[in-house]
Order: C-alpha cells, then structure tokens, then sequence
C-alpha cells in the first residue's frame, strides 16, 4: 500500500523507492536510493526535483516492490553469459559477460512484454555485442505489482530458457575459395580473399588456407573436398554465383557432396549467396559484391557460422524484412537495421 506524503512531513522517513534528478548536460540519476531516511536539510533538493511529496511504501501479501520483481524477472530469462547490474532506479541491466552473438527468444520476449505492467527491452536478435555491453533491460511500470505477473514471467522463463544468451564466437579453421578463371590465369587481381579474411579474423577464427581456381566445377569441388580434408570448419567460396554460363561455384558446391541448404537469399547486396553443408563443415557462398559493398549476406552469415548457430531456411527467408542495404554514405554496420530481423 503507498501512502504519499507532504515532503515537509516526510523528515525521518524512508523512500519507497529511488527518486531520479535530471540536469540537462550535467547529470540523470539516483539522487536518493530507496530506503533513505529523508532530513530537514533534503527538502529544498526534493523541491527542487518537483518532490512536493513522497511515497511512504507498506507492501500487501502477494505484492512485490518493483526491485525485487526486477530481480525475480531478470534472473528468470538471463543466461549464464549475462551479468545482471542493479536495481538502479528500478531497473536491471543485463551485460555480457564476453564477446559474441546475441541470442534472443523473440517469441517469448513478446509474451512477457504481453503480460502488463512490466517490460523487458533488449538489442535486435543476431546482434554481435562485446564484453561489458548492455545487451537487455528490464523493469516494472508501477512502483509495485503483483507477484503472479513475475510469476508468468519466472514460468516462461523456465519454458524458453534462456531467453537471452551471448554465444561465443569459436576460434574456427577457415578455408577461401576463390574462384573466377580471369584470376587464375590473372588476369586481374584478386581482392575477394583479403576482405573475407579480415572479416573471419575479426571474430577471433584463422584463415588455414586460401587457393584460386578457375570456373570450372569438378575443380572447385576438388579444393572444397581437400579444405575439408585439412580441417576447415568452415569454407567460404567467392565469385562464380550470378547466372552467367561460366559462372560454376554452386554446381562445384554440390559436387562436393555439400547439402545447399540455400541458394539466394532475401538480401541486397548479397542476393545470390549460398549456405551449404557438408557434414560438419559449413561452406559460405559469397558472390562478387563483397567487393565493393562494404556489408552483404555474408556478414549476417559469418557471425552465426562463428558461434556454432545454425541457420534454418525459414530464418534465411525472414532476412526479407531488413534485408535491404540502405548504402549509407559512411557505413555503420553493424549498428544499422541491415539485416537485423533474421
């Protein structure tokens, strides 16, 4: 039960919960913490803040204050690679404990955020985070609420756990196959191999070996079979993907005895990308944009392959709904909606 008092009567008394100061350009937080014992010499800061009155707090039998029901629901839907912060004015942050890609039960995200009363906001599914980020968040609208709607939140969590996780990234054997006859005979220069590694480097993973090949298809299977053979986890093919004739990376895929999973995805650039396996090994189609677009498929692929998170076709088919590259002038990818609804 609350009961609101005159700020000139409340001296002795103790907060019912955290009462937040904001100065613009200098200052927005906790200026005094629940459980403190208002002075006399308080009341002109409080008046100040717009405290004419406080809340003096006695909670009723199933009734929980909104720190001890942030707590219960954090602790319900965070995974071990979570490191829950606060309460601090009523809320908990979740911060990763280490690098990786976020995992998010987006379903049951929606049926917490259903429940009234209470929210739980998070970053987009998929994302890459690092260590020491703030991945999540959550608190309850009111200062109290009853405790049977943590419960269904505590339930769901037992149901979907967890409900936020960061995978971490796996230090992988990688394999480049770069494909094109006018490189092999070079004509021109490869600059394919050198993006992808970078890229693959950037994830904590090694590049184990990189050949060129022309578009021939029995070839390509050939150096696929033998990358796989030396232990790459993960092969990426570059080139050779668009309907030209000549072009022979997808028909060299499946000669290896690869599965494709997908050919062509709801992304651009990046449309004609392949996600293929051959037992264990995971092998990447990318085509020839990876070039000169500084983000394609491939870069929502790689950090899923990474972290041992496999990718279903229907997952692959809603990359749709932000699937289409902006081409900012100055990227910022990750941190853009490319991409973020797979």
């Amino acid at each position: 039960m609350l009961k609101r008092v005159q700020i000139e009567d409340a001296v002795g008394m103790k907060l019912a919960h955290d009462l937040t100061q904001i100065i613009p350009g200098r200052f927005k937080g906790a200026a005094f913490r629940r459980g403190y014992r208002v002075q006399k010499k308080d009341i002109p800061r409080l008046l100040d803040m717009g405290k004419k009155q406080i809340y003096v707090l006695t909670l009723r039998p199933g009734e929980l204050h909104e720190n001890e029901a942030a707590r219960r629901m954090a602790r319900a839907v965070a995974g071990k690679s979570l490191r829950l912060r606060g309460p601090r004015e009523g809320k908990i942050d979740f911060v990763a404990r280490h690098a990786g890609l976020l995992k998010i039960d987006t379903e049951a995200i929606t049926r917490i955020n259903s429940i009234g009363a209470l929210i739980l906001a998070t970053r987009h599914n998929h994302s890459r985070v690092d260590a020491g980020e703030i991945v999540a968040g959550t608190r309850t609208i009111p200062l109290t609420i009853p405790e049977t709607k943590v419960r269904q939140v505590e339930t769901i969590g037992k149901k979907k756990a967890p409900v936020i996780e960061v995978l971490p990234f796996r230090g992988k054997k990688v394999g480049i196959v770069v494909t094109g006859s006018e490189i092999y005979e070079r004509r021109i220069e490869d600059r394919s191999a050198e993006i992808v590694k970078k890229k693959i480097e950037s994830f904590g993973s090694r590049v184990a070996k990189s050949v060129v090949v022309p578009d021939d298809a029995e070839k390509i299977a050939r150096e696929i079979q033998k990358m796989k053979a030396h232990g790459c986890q993960v092969i990426v093919a570059t080139g050779g993907l668009s309907v030209d004739p000549d072009d022979r990376t997808l028909e060299g895929i499946r000669r290896s005895g690869a599965e494709v999973v997908s050919y062509g995805v709801p992304v651009l650039p990046g449309s004609m990308s392949v996600y293929a396996r051959l037992g264990k090994t995971i092998i990447l189609g990318a085509p020839a944009c990876v070039v000169h677009d500084p983000a394609t498929a491939l870069d929502l692929f790689l950090p899923r392959v990474l972290a041992d998170d496999p990718i279903t076709p229907e997952e692959i088919a809603r990359l749709g709904h932000g699937g289409l590259c902006l081409k900012c002038p100055v990227c910022r990818f990750p941190m853009c909606p490319f991409g973020k609804n797979g």
